[in-house]
């Protein structure tokens, strides 16, 4: 329970830095293809998927570290299946991480890619 909390914060969190960003929030915390995607937004031309991760210490390794390229996969799965529902095929794809430690943000755009 704790965990969903401290995710649910983390997310809260993301969403504001990127709002202060100009992102364009269009969804969060969408369940679609088995999966998650946690943020979607317009960032200029890209449509960016964001991953966030959020973890209170590093003592049990990094919120970076726990994005596997098992996950990067499931997340690429949702994303094709959303834009193909959205037919979103016009906009550059992007695909970031937010990595929240305890009050430190990090952002990481491009962390992965399709295929």
């Amino acid at each position: 329970m704790l965990n969903k909390i401290t995710g649910d914060a983390g997310e809260c969190r993301a969403a504001e830095y990127l709002q202060k960003l100009g992102y364009n929030i269009i969804e969060r915390n969408v369940n679609i293809a088995g999966g998650e995607l946690d943020i979607i937004a317009f960032d200029g031309r890209y449509l960016a998927f964001i991953e966030v991760k959020t973890r209170t210490t590093n003592k049990y390794g990094s919120a970076i570290e726990a994005v596997t390229k098992a996950k990067a996969k499931q997340i690429i799965k949702c994303a094709k299946f959303y834009i193909n529902r959205k037919k979103l095929y016009e906009r550059e794809i992007r695909f970031d991480i937010i990595a929240i430690t305890g009050t430190e943000i990090e952002h990481i755009k491009n962390a992965f890619w399709s295929n």
